[in-house]
């Protein structure tokens, strides 16, 4: 077996053993830039792992071990790495969760398996990724919210979670610039849809209502 030596470190968590081997063989043939470092079952083997850390981690929601997915992203954030998120569910309140906790991408496993390069490269660059199917059932649901980008969002979550907007463009290596024309494209959109958001507090109200941020 050929190994690459990408500039993409990745390793998956997923206890299912058999689509952890088939991820890992597919990966390891898909994409030169990305190199698979670790496979394991269960999240205090990538904790210890010899290889950890790595840059992005592709994790499995359903690992069935009583640890919060918050508290995850968490400690992969602390250490400088990005979280993909895996899992048989595709409700967008799961989706939302995901995002407002700090992942940078999530994928239903019954989607296609070239999305997953495709979220490991944008995670890499600090970029948001779902797939234009969550994305529609992001936007979909019967509620009065403004229809928001995955990107909108993440600015959204992170600056209404108290982050000031000089960190919201560090975290998503954007430019300052760029972080304020989010924003004030959020609160147009807001501002359109009947909801003044103009203050900070005001704002962090309606992501907390709109499900971006989780109190």
């Amino acid at each position: 077996m050929s190994i690459h030596t990408g500039n993409i470190r990745l390793a998956i968590v997923d206890d299912h053993k058999m689509l952890l081997g088939a991820l890992t063989e597919w990966i390891r043939g898909a994409a030169d830039d990305i190199s698979m470092v670790a496979a394991v079952a269960t999240w205090p083997e990538l904790l210890t792992h010899p290889e950890f850390p790595v840059d992005v981690v592709l994790l499995d929601l359903d690992l069935k071990d009583n640890i919060p997915v918050v508290l995850k992203i968490s400690t992969l954030k602390t250490t400088g790495v990005k979280t993909v998120l895996m899992s048989t569910y595709s409700d967008p309140k799961f989706v939302r969760e995901a995002l407002a906790a700090g992942a940078h991408g999530y994928l239903v496993k019954s989607e296609d398996a070239s999305m997953i390069v495709q979220a490991i490269r944008a995670a890499h660059r600090g970029q948001m990724f779902v797939s234009d199917e969550l994305d529609l059932a992001l936007n979909s649901e019967p509620n009065d919210a403004p229809k928001l980008s995955a990107q909108e969002r993440r600015v959204m979550a992170l600056y209404a979670a108290g982050e000031p907007v000089k960190s919201v463009a560090y975290e998503l290596s954007i430019s300052e610039e760029t972080a304020k024309s989010y924003l004030k494209r959020i609160r147009e959109k807001y501002r359109s849809s009947g909801f003044d958001v103009g203050t900070k507090v005001a704002l962090r109200k309606r992501a907390i209502l709109d499900g971006i941020i989780i109190e």
